[in-house]
This record gives C-alpha cells, sequence and structure tokens, in this order.
C-alpha cells in the first residue's frame, strides 16, 4: 500500500468544473445496448439506432399492440406536424395521436428521404425535414460512413379480393389473428447458432387443436368501431380452437414456441406475430368455410 503523504496538496479544480473536470449540471447520456454474447436480437424501448435505408438516427418505441416503429429522435412542435402523423409516449408506448401538449413525436417512415416521398399535402411543413434528412444521408455517403441497403426485389401487387390468408384463432379464451396459414405458423426462438428456428408451431406437436364455427363477437363496449361491427355480429366464422388443451400448452402458442423449445431457455429472436382480433380491421379475413388441409370443425365452442 502507497503511503500518504500529510504535506501532499490535491490539485484544484480547474475554473468552472467539478473535482473530476467534468462541467457542472452535465449528464452524461447512456445508450442502452445489447451485450455481444447474447443470443437475442430483439430491439429495447427506446433503442437508438441508424435507420438501414438513409443513416439517419432513429428511436425504436413499442406501440400499444407490441409491434415496434421507428420515431424521428426529437420532439417537434404540434403546428409543424398534421394530425395524422403525430406521436406521443406513455409510459414508453408509442401512441399514434398528440397528448394536448405543444410537442409531439413523428413517425421516421414519412421522413425517410430514401422512401417515396408522401404527397406534399400531407407531408406540409415537414417537407423542409425531411429535405434535411436527405442532405444528411449524402454527407453520410460521401464521408464513407454509410453504405445504402440494396433495394428490395419488387413484390407483385396482390390480386384484388383475394388478401393472404390468416387465420383467426381462439387462445387462452381470447381472438386473435395468426401472421398466416395456422400449420405455417414459424417458431421466434433462437438456435445455438443464432438463426431463427425453422421449426413451425405444429411440428411433431401433440398439442394442437381443432376447428370450430363461432359467431363473431360484438365490438367492444368503449370502441368507436362497435357500431361499425354490428352488421357482423353473430356472423358464423371458422376459428382455430386451442382452448381445450392444458394451460402450459396455450403459453407455448402464446408464446409462438415450437415444442422442441417449448422450455428451452433460447431467447427469442423475432416478435410473435398474434394481433388481438378486431371484427371491424380483419374482417377481410373472416371466412365461414374450414380449410381442407386441416382438421375439420369441432363441438367445442370459443
Amino acid at each position: 500500500m502507497c503511503p500518504i503523504d500529510p504535506d501532499h496538496v490535491p490539485s484544484p479544480a480547474p475554473a468552472g468544473r467539478n473535482w473530476d473536470g467534468s462541467r457542472p449540471g452535465h449528464r452524461t447520456h447512456r445508450a442502452l445496448r445489447l451485450h455481444p454474447d447474447t443470443r437475442t436480437r430483439l430491439l429495447r424501448a427506446a433503442q437508438s439506432r441508424p435507420c438501414a435505408l438513409c443513416g439517419n438516427r432513429v428511436e425504436w418505441h413499442y406501440r400499444a399492440d407490441g409491434r415496434p416503429v421507428p420515431l424521428h429522435p426529437h420532439e417537434l412542435p404540434v403546428a409543424l406536424v398534421p394530425t395524422d402523423l403525430r406521436w406521443h409516449l406513455a409510459d414508453g408506448i408509442a401512441h399514434p395521436l398528440a397528448d394536448g401538449t405543444p410537442w409531439c413525436r413523428v413517425a421516421h417512415p414519412p421522413l425517410c428521404p430514401a422512401t417515396e416521398p408522401p404527397p406534399t399535402a400531407r407531408l406540409g411543413r415537414l417537407a423542409a425535414l425531411r429535405r434535411h434528412l436527405g442532405v444528411s444521408t449524402r454527407r453520410l455517403i460521401d464521408a464513407g460512413q454509410f453504405t445504402p441497403r440494396p433495394a428490395d426485389p419488387p413484390v407483385p401487387p396482390p390480386t384484388a379480393g383475394t388478401p393472404a390468408r390468416r387465420d383467426v384463432v381462439c387462445l387462452l379464451h381470447a381472438l386473435y389473428l395468426a401472421p398466416g396459414p395456422v400449420a405455417q405458423t414459424p417458431c421466434v426462438s433462437a438456435t445455438v447458432r443464432r438463426t431463427r428456428c425453422p421449426n413451425t408451431l405444429t411440428h411433431q406437436a401433440k398439442d394442437t387443436g381443432q376447428w370450430a364455427i363461432v359467431p363473431v363477437p360484438s365490438g367492444r363496449p368503449r370502441s368507436h368501431r362497435r357500431e361499425l361491427t354490428d352488421h357482423l355480429t353473430g356472423t358464423p366464422m371458422a376459428v382455430y380452437d386451442l382452448t381445450h388443451l392444458p394451460y402450459a400448452s396455450q403459453l407455448r402458442w402464446r408464446a409462438q414456441r415450437c415444442p422442441v423449445h417449448a422450455d428451452s431457455p433460447a431467447a427469442d429472436i423475432a416478435l410473435t406475430g398474434w394481433e388481438p382480433f378486431d371484427a371491424f380491421a380483419h374482417h377481410q379475413h373472416i371466412t365461414t368455410t374450414v380449410p381442407t388441409s386441416d382438421p375439420g370443425p369441432g363441438e367445442r365452442p370459443c
């Protein structure tokens, strides 16, 4: 141990600085980052990262339905933002509307200079901010700090009147809309190679459901869409019923994990694709016929 010199006089702090040399009142911003050894690739709330298309910084937050949304990192005056582009944060959740304050947030896609520009009338006075981000993107490219992602191949538009099939599932006594056909719902767990599990939820599964014909439920009491769904209430629709399974099996389905990863400590590498069923928003997925490739309808009501 080094002896303490009683005659030692500590160096005085610089003028206008703290004892350690930092500025008074200065708060160091600490960014949340994922540990390089973790298996998960899911974003955390308020995660900041560059946009993959334009290179400008965005903040990722979760919406009320659990889906992520990229927001512009700075607040803007409400007077500059059109009503349909305003967002606000409440308890870390992003909501697509204003909260009564003179400031609001804006989603990044309308401002991204690498995307197709929205109509000038919809963008309003935010067109100047979009041009500023475009200049910033050009500077990043010229400095070699950003390489634009290759453009995705064009996707043919879906045929009118034939939307992609998404099954309605009764799980934990609640209706959900699956990301696609139930038999093709993928597992969201990570493998030992840190890639997504290639199995589906029905891969070597013994806890499967059965199809049932149930009436369309009425709208929620406080929903402004209730009067719009009155004509659908009571209409028969095909539902993949899982409520007869044990509670643990229903939790496996809700977590969107295959039987191999049901009790595995492996982290999730993607978000689950379940959406709470809304008769108004998902009316195009209501069908009265059971898919021929799946088991027939059962007798259990959901």
